[in-house]
């Protein structure tokens, strides 16, 4: 199942494509929940065991662990509740799963958020938290800081989104305007121990920025998180200004509260792309990876990883396979359907230009690219003439952010639905020799 064919013939595109399709599904399930769980859990402790979390991996997780300790401790209690994105949910029967809106909060996601919240109110010392966390977390669990309303959160999230802002910035400011991210939610359950498992989406894995953190304690301040908004120009109330400006700040690393806690990443982007890379190299090609973090502007870097695929071309003797993982962003400016991973295509494409025996894919790893239902897209070098046969400019699709219905006219668009885990982008573009 986890293996790849050789790539035998460089003279049908369509081999090409399935294998890189074959690739995305190889690294996405290196990285699913149901992989990653079962051989992890912890004993059950004298009190109770509580399950919370957040994220679009979030019910997946739940119900990974709900079947291991059903296995394991047939016999010891378990509860708690989970909140995901409408359509990524999973059958769980002692973990209750929610589903809210991503990537704007809804009211739905205030109301997982307060239950979380009341959930683990009067735990003591005996009892275990465990909370699964996962990307999408900040939108789907949102309690706005006193003074600060639901409307206010969604407009500043949807203005940071459209700034171009890296996710480091929007996560700062997501904690400082919280009633339980950055830590809050770990503080309201002590003096229970709290397990934070967690699925990262964010470039460097820190732990603190995924969901934005809500049962690890924030190194930033609200003074950073106002800078933040003033640099990329975004116009806030004076109860927002006011939060921030009362340096009300999130627990703290060095609180004695968190002593006795404990947080791992179970997978994060790296991950994904080694289980590509091993079977990419078992089938016999040769892999250039470029990293699991890699940022900007998602047209540029597809501008630029589409130079380097042309550049490696030359004197190739056998396939090789750029990789790389990360977490781009897109400056909307126009009006159209887009996404990360399909306006990185695009941009790619526009510096291929249908150049000889050059594939490429880019999916997000949950499946959903941006706030479409696509997962991303594939192109080959048939591609620039189904273009040219269709009347289509893809500079002008690019220039209205709207690469996901360039993509969906020439058929090229990837549906996978709901993944249920989240390490964000996985870009692949398979180089072969020129034929002779």
């Amino acid at each position: 199942m986890n293996a790849l064919s050789p790539l035998l013939s460089c003279d049908r595109p369509e081999a090409a494509s399935d294998w890189l399709r074959r690739l995305g599904e190889i690294a996405v399930a290196a990285v699913h929940p149901d992989t990653l769980l079962p051989d992890r859990l912890p004993d059950p402790p004298a009190g109770r065991t509580l399950v919370v979390g957040a994220g679009k991996a979030a019910a997946a997780m739940a119900a990974a662990l709900e079947r291991a300790w059903e296995a394991r401790h047939p016999e010891a209690p378990l509860s708690g509740l989970v909140v995901t994105r409408y359509g990524h949910g999973a059958e769980c029967r002692r973990i209750e799963v929610l589903e809210a809106s991503h990537p704007m909060p809804d009211d739905l996601s205030e109301k997982a958020a307060r239950r979380m919240l009341e959930a683990v109110e009067g735990l003591g010392e005996e009892d275990l938290v465990i909370a699964l966390i996962s990307g999408g977390g900040s939108a789907l669990m949102t309690l706005p800081a006193p003074g600060v309303s639901l409307a206010e959160k969604q407009a500043i999230n949807k203005a940071l989104l459209r700034s171009g802002a890296p996710i480091r910035e929007i996560n700062t400011v997501r904690r400082h305007l919280s009633a339980i991210k950055g830590g809050r939610l770990a503080a309201a359950a002590h003096p229970a121990r709290v397990l934070t498992w967690l699925i990262s989406d964010v470039p460097g894995d820190e732990a603190s920025l995924i969901a934005s953190g809500p049962t690890l304690p924030d190194a930033t301040t609200p003074a950073e998180a106002l800078a933040i908004l003033e640099r990329h120009g975004i116009e806030i109330s004076a109860a927002v200004r006011h939060q921030l400006e009362a340096n009300t700040e999130a627990p703290r690393p060095e609180d004695p509260a968190f002593a006795r806690d404990e947080s791992e990443i179970l997978a994060r982007a790296r991950d994904a792309l080694a289980a590509a890379r091993d079977a990419a190299e078992e089938a016999g090609v040769e892999v250039k990876l470029l990293g699991d973090d890699l940022e900007g502007e998602a047209r540029e870097l597809g501008r630029a990883q589409g130079r380097m695929a042309l550049g490696a071309q030359d004197g190739l003797t056998r396939p090789l396979l750029i990789l790389s993982g990360g977490e781009t962003s897109v400056t909307v400016t126009g009006d159209g359907r887009g996404g990360r991973n399909v306006e990185y295509l695009l941009g790619l494409f526009t510096t291929l230009r249908g150049a000889e025996g050059i594939h490429a894919l880019a999916i997000d790893t949950d499946g959903i690219d941006g706030s479409e239902d696509n997962a991303g897209a594939i192109v080959g070098p048939d591609c620039w003439t189904r273009m040219r046969s269709l009347g289509l400019e893809p500079d002008d699709y690019l220039s209205r952010n709207d690469a996901y219905t360039f993509f969906e006219a020439l058929d090229d668009l990837i549906m996978t639905g709901p993944t249920r885990t989240n390490v964000n982008d996985f870009r692949a573009i398979l180089v072969l020799p020129r034929s002779s």
